[in-house]
C-alpha cells in the first residue's frame, strides 16, 4: 500500500487533555506519531458505551484485567485490541502485530504498527493495572 504524506506543518489537541501554562491555552501536540499514539490509547482505553454519541467506540482494555489469565484471555484480548484499532484507526494505521500478557494485577500490551502517512513502523507499549 502507496503511504500517503505526512503534513508539513500538523497540529492537534493533546490528550489526555491540558493546559500550556506558557501560551495559556490548551495543549497542543505537533508531532503526528505522537498524536497517533495519543489515538491508539484513546481507543484501548476507552471502555464502550463509555462515549455518549459513540456508545461502541473503544477497546475495553481495563476489563480485560478480570479476565482469566490463559492462552484462551490472552488470545481473545489480542483480537480485541488489534479489531478496535483497526476499525477506529484503520486510515491512519496499520496494525501488524499485537501482544497482550497478562502479569500479576496489570495487562501489557505491545501494538506494532506502521503509520501510514509515512510508511513508518513503531510500537506502542501499553500497560494499565487495578
Amino acid at each position: 500500500m502507496a503511504a500517503e504524506s505526512v503534513p508539513t506543518r500538523f497540529t492537534a489537541l493533546r490528550w489526555p487533555l491540558g493546559l500550556d501554562a506558557a501560551l495559556g491555552a490548551v495543549a497542543r501536540e505537533d508531532d503526528y506519531a505522537r498524536h497517533v499514539e495519543q489515538l491508539m490509547r484513546q481507543v484501548l482505553l476507552t471502555d464502550p458505551g463509555e462515549r455518549v454519541n459513540r456508545p461502541d467506540f473503544g477497546c475495553g482494555v481495563r476489563r480485560m484485567l478480570f479476565a482469566p489469565n490463559d492462552p484462551a484471555g490472552a488470545a481473545l484480548a489480542r483480537v480485541t485490541v488489534a479489531e478496535a484499532l483497526r476499525r477506529w484507526l484503520g486510515p491512519v494505521i496499520e496494525v501488524d502485530d499485537v501482544a497482550v500478557q497478562a502479569v500479576e494485577d496489570r495487562v501489557e500490551i505491545t501494538v506494532a504498527y506502521t503509520l501510514r502517512a509515512s510508511g513508518e513502523r513503531r510500537y506502542l507499549n501499553e500497560q494499565t493495572g487495578l
